[in-house]
């Protein structure tokens, strides 16, 4: 069991990182890991995190993201006002240039006709005419134009008027388009503020037991990259589709306008463009969720790797990192791939059925013109029109490969919002020792708990510590020692019976209230990137003076190292303290403890970094910082605990024996054995491990 926390006193986060136990405690939780990925229905979280293996409710979770999105509703009606009266202008656009394409034709027109007759004559006379000599095919297209005046050329100030009308649009088009971007941005990026909001604040409210059956790099992916997906999907799709939505609108009823028989011709293949792309989306849709389900795997991978790069090299495990790296990869590779071919193949299907459009158009326009029925400033509008409206559907199936990536990622981060949340603090608190000072009297009543419910670790556990007390816990690996720390700081929550706290159930605390009267020193150490002080100081009090924090940092033997180094105590570090030893980085998670001044002391294996000569000294504060206060100290060696009130020995979850040191050794029980394997057998087999309980020490 893992939980980041070290030294958390006054705003109880943890900082560092629980010992990890094996054995029992470990072989469960493996368990629930391998529970949690089996897919739903299988294990505790019901395959919570891995989207890839379950169904995507492609509809509820757009509908989701747009609930999401209800407090832009002002802006979205703004950016869809301006996409209205974008797509207005531009769909007049067409028809105004028509009206240019008639004004040069005409002018065209009237010039030839002026050397077969009489200027001035008028048009219907010069149809008349064709039609006597048999010329019916141009007396058809002549009747359909209008504004033709025989020996009259192009009317240059009227075409220059309207094709300024066309600019100013365009132009306009173009400023309502522009604001339109910027305001999907700001409700997009607002959207997603709240979004990550929202997930920093669930991270705080999961159970530890979540985190554990979940990898890192996992829950990493789906706060970043996710997170940046859908943000990106969104940002370039609902502009887009707003204005696609409405130029369709808008196109399809100019080109009724202009002839409701090219409109019915242009319509036909509506159908067709639904048909595929449907069939492609429905094909590309698990592609994009495997790909962002590999991408989890793969992050969580190089996350875990990284971090422990250093066993890799010790372990001689480049070789196998290597492979498994090369497996995730080839596995997000071939999604990815797959997911982009089978997306990529719409918009030239779209494109080839838009160009079948624009050919059947432009062969029955020819006609309708060859026949008089349309102008051919007519024809071409719609032309471009057609155009218009097959190219915001080809833009819309293009959208469909950002928008099923977008929405898989989107669904992946309600998965993580929608897990269970640990249980609420009581709606009216209750304070230990009637709101006064924190006594330290802790109490486990008949406490069960177990990892998962066919494999009960610890069972009607009873145990007292009076204030000033320090209570040493031994045992072989997995007794349960650890989890017992766990249980009074509610990372998690007893199956059965109770822990109190000066009398109070802790249940009926607020966590943060429970928390802020313990400091926990972990074995594994956390510490940050920033600078040492800023690590030192890292959740202790606000009004914490440089004298006392001095003293604190002399009293745990910090000072002297730390001003060895070229900053001092203003000496960066990184997240992982690489520049640090591990003694080091242990005293100053155990410097960070005298700092908080907690009423109740975790000490879980903090002195096991150290050397024997630090570990002495170390001893000797802990035990000024036990005065007054306490204590629960769990250890390996049992050197350490000697002078401990009460030492318990666990095993299996149960507390088999407890007495002071001396008793315990008179008693020539469990803790007798672990003694002698430590400090009675021959060197050669004084550093070997504690042997369990029943198990003879080493001969």
């Amino acid at each position: 069991m893992t939980d980041t926390g070290g030294m958390s006193a006054q705003d109880g986060t943890p900082s560092g990182t629980t010992s990890t136990e094996t054995s029992d405690e470990e072989t469960m939780r493996e368990a629930s890991r391998s529970g949690a990925r089996r897919g739903p229905g299988h294990g505790p979280m019901g395959g919570m995190g891995m989207p890839a293996e379950k169904a995507l409710d492609f509809s509820g979770s757009l509908k989701r993201f747009v609930a999401v999105m209800r407090p832009e509703r002002a802006r979205v009606i703004v950016l869809t006002l301006f996409g209205v009266i974008s797509v207005a202008l531009t769909v007049a656009g067409p028809k105004i240039l028509g009206t240019a394409t008639n004004i040069i034709f005409n002018g065209v027109v009237g010039s030839m006709l002026a050397g077969q007759v009489p200027a001035g004559t008028p048009l219907e006379d010069v149809v008349t005419g064709l039609r006597a000599r048999g010329e019916d095919q141009l007396a058809d297209m002549l009747s359909g134009m209008h504004g033709v005046v025989v020996g009259q050329g192009i009317d240059t100030g009227q075409l220059v008027t309207v094709l300024s009308w066309a600019v100013a649009v365009y132009a306009a088009a173009f400023v309502f388009g522009w604001l339109q971007a910027r305001i999907t941005a700001v409700a997009v990026q607002n959207t997603m503020r709240r979004l990550r909001d929202d997930v920093e604040a669930k991270l705080h409210r999961i159970p530890l037991s979540y985190v554990d059956k979940q990898r890192r790099g996992e829950i990493l992916s789906r706060v970043t990259n996710d997170i940046d997906n859908a943000s990106q999907t969104a940002t370039q799709t609902l502009a887009q589709l707003v204005t696609s939505l409405l130029t369709v609108v808008g196109v399809l009823a100019m080109m009724f306008w202009i002839s409701w028989i090219l409109a019915l011709v242009a319509l036909v293949t509506v159908p067709l463009s639904v048909v595929v792309t449907m069939q492609i989306a429905k094909r590309s849709q698990p592609q994009f969720i495997k790909q962002w389900s590999s991408t989890g795997k793969l992050n969580a991978h190089i996350e875990e790797m990284f971090t422990g790069h250093s066993l890799v090299r010790v372990y001689g495990q480049q070789r196998t990192a290597a492979e498994t790296f090369a497996q995730e990869n080839e596995n997000l590779h071939a999604a990815t791939r797959k997911a982009q071919f089978i997306s990529g193949t719409m918009q030239p299907s779209m494109g080839f059925i838009g160009n079948l459009n624009y050919v059947v158009i432009a062969v029955v326009g020819g006609l309708r013109v060859a026949s008089g029925q349309l102008s051919i400033g007519d024809v071409q509008a719609f032309i471009q029109y057609s155009r218009q409206f097959t190219q915001p559907l080809t833009q819309v199936a293009s959208m469909m490969n950002l928008l099923q990536s977008g929405v898989a990622s989107i669904e992946r981060v309600f998965d993580l919002l929608d897990a269970p949340e640990q249980e609420p603090d009581p709606a009216r608190p209750v304070a230990p020792g009637d709101g006064g000072p924190v006594r330290g009297r802790v109490v486990f009543d008949g406490v069960e708990f177990s990892y998962t419910p066919d494999k009960p670790l610890i069972t009607g556990l009873d145990l007292t510590a009076e204030p000033g007390q320090t209570v040493a816990i031994v045992g072989p690996t997995g007794a349960g020692k650890t989890t017992l720390v766990n249980l009074l700081m509610r990372f998690y929550e007893v199956n059965a019976g109770r822990i109190t706290l000066d009398g109070v159930d802790t249940r009926e605390m607020t966590r943060d209230a429970l928390r802020g009267s313990i400091g926990m020193v972990l074995q594994d150490t956390w510490l940050f990137k920033g600078s040492i002080e800023e690590n030192l100081r890292y959740g202790v009090r606000r009004d914490l003076t440089d004298e006392e924090f001095l003293e604190a940092a002399r009293a745990t033997h910090v000072d002297p190292f730390v001003r060895t180094l070229p900053d001092g105590y203003e000496t960066q570090i990184d997240d992982e303290g690489s520049s640090l030893s591990a003694g080091e980085k242990q005293l100053l998670t155990i410097a960070r403890a005298f700092l908080a001044d907690p009423e109740i002391l975790v000490l879980d294996e903090a002195t096991s970094s150290v050397d024997t000569r630090t570990e002495v000294l170390v001893q000797e504060a802990m035990h000024r910082l036990r005065q007054g206060r306490t204590a629960f100290v769990i250890a390996h060696r049992l050197s350490t605990i000697r002078d401990a009130d009460v030492i318990l020995v666990m095993e299996h979850g149960d507390i088999v024996e407890q007495g002071s040191h001396e008793q315990l050794l008179e008693a020539g029980g469990a803790y007798a054995r672990l003694y002698e394997s430590q400090f009675v057998a021959p060197v050669g087999v004084q550093e070997a491990p504690l042997a369990d309980e029943g198990t003879p020490a080493p001969a």
